[in-house]
């Protein structure tokens, strides 16, 4: 999932997971990057993080191995940690005493992905999904009885909450086309060329709503704070989902969001007023819309909730999950 210059948003919640790994502990390691860093984890073992990226394509994964190979060549690490599936392949080249592996959806949705997927899960030592709801569609029953939920989490320094008309000030005219200060405006926060997301069912929703719709396919990480709280709501149709990022990071804007029961919507959600999870459903949809597109600049008590799916405090749950099966492995 190497980014590009068109689809920058790439692989960016690995790359914040990684940063929080880094970052554990007294928080000494340098900054967000390719090269080796050391940090402190809390129960004060040094933790070195090594990122090895690239780019989606066929091609690119079966370079991958000989790349790992030259790059790595006489080094064993504690632990190779994949994401998706396929990804747990080229992670052989590399030695290690554990590896590990998380998957996200589409590796186990997509037939093909799906069977390449399950034959990689005898040569992993720690498997992972990125939600609970995933755990039921991993392939074999012995992998299902091992799978931990290891989600990447939201980066809830990057998402916070910030006052409508200035997100939309800084937007500018190029995104919102000299939109007007108070037009009622809804994000969907995926690439609309993903079937999956259902780009379908928001543009329904935002013409009933007479709301100007806007997308994030292509949109540099660092200005999708704006784009969420410039919106009077964040609405996510989704068939399926991993994990549901976009949704928990709309909580921790405390922007109002509107989801389909999938992933982990119907958790993160649950007793929050001012948000809707429930299956798609124009009418009701459009109902639980309504009092957000009327106020100035809605807002729900989101943030708390986010809190509890931080990239930090995922990055500790994972780091635990690591140390707990090399004590295991002897």
């Amino acid at each position: 999932m190497l980014a590009d210059e068109r689809h920058p948003e790439r692989g960016r919640f690995v790359r914040d997971q990684v940063a929080a790994l880094r970052e554990l502990g007294a928080g000494t390691g340098p900054g967000a990057g390719t090269e080796p860093s050391a940090a402190t984890e809390p129960s004060g073992e040094p933790l070195r993080v090594d990122l090895y990226e690239f780019a989606p394509g066929a091609r690119a994964l079966a370079r991958a191995p000989r790349d790992l190979r030259r790059r790595y060549a006489g080094e064993r690490f504690d632990v190779v940690h994949a994401h998706f599936g396929l990804t747990a392949w080229p992670a052989l080249a590399v030695g290690a005493r554990l590896r590990a592996v998380t998957l996200h959806g589409t590796d186990l949705a997509h037939p093909r992905t799906r069977l390449a997927t399950r034959a990689a899960l005898p040569f992993v030592d720690l498997l992972a999904t990125a939600s609970e709801a995933l755990i039921e569609r991993v392939p074999g029953r012995h992998a299902r009885a091992r799978a931990q939920v290891l989600p990447c989490g939201v980066d809830t320094e990057r998402f916070q909450p910030i006052e409508r008309a200035r997100a939309r000030a800084q937007l500018g005219p190029d995104a919102l086309d000299a939109l007007p200060p108070d037009a009622p405006l809804l994000l969907f926060p995926a690439d609309p060329a993903r079937p999956e997301k259902r780009h379908d069912l928001a543009l329904a929703l935002a013409a009933a709503a007479k709301a100007r719709l806007l997308t994030l396919g292509g949109v540099a990480p660092e200005r999708v704070p704006l784009y969420v709280n410039a919106a009077n709501a964040v609405v996510v149709p989704s068939e399926r989902e991993g994990f549901g990022l976009a949704v928990v990071e709309a909580l921790a804007c405390d922007v109002p969001v509107l989801a389909t029961p999938v992933g982990v919507h119907p958790r993160a959600l649950e007793g929050i007023d001012g948000t809707l999870c429930a299956p798609f459903d124009l009418h009701e949809w459009s109902e639980a819309l309504a009092p957000h597109l009327a106020a100035p600049d809605p807002r729900i008590a989101g943030r708390e909730r986010a809190e509890q799916y931080s990239t930090r405090r995922m990055a500790a749950r994972l780091a635990a999950a690591w140390r707990t099966a090399l004590a295991n492995a002897g």
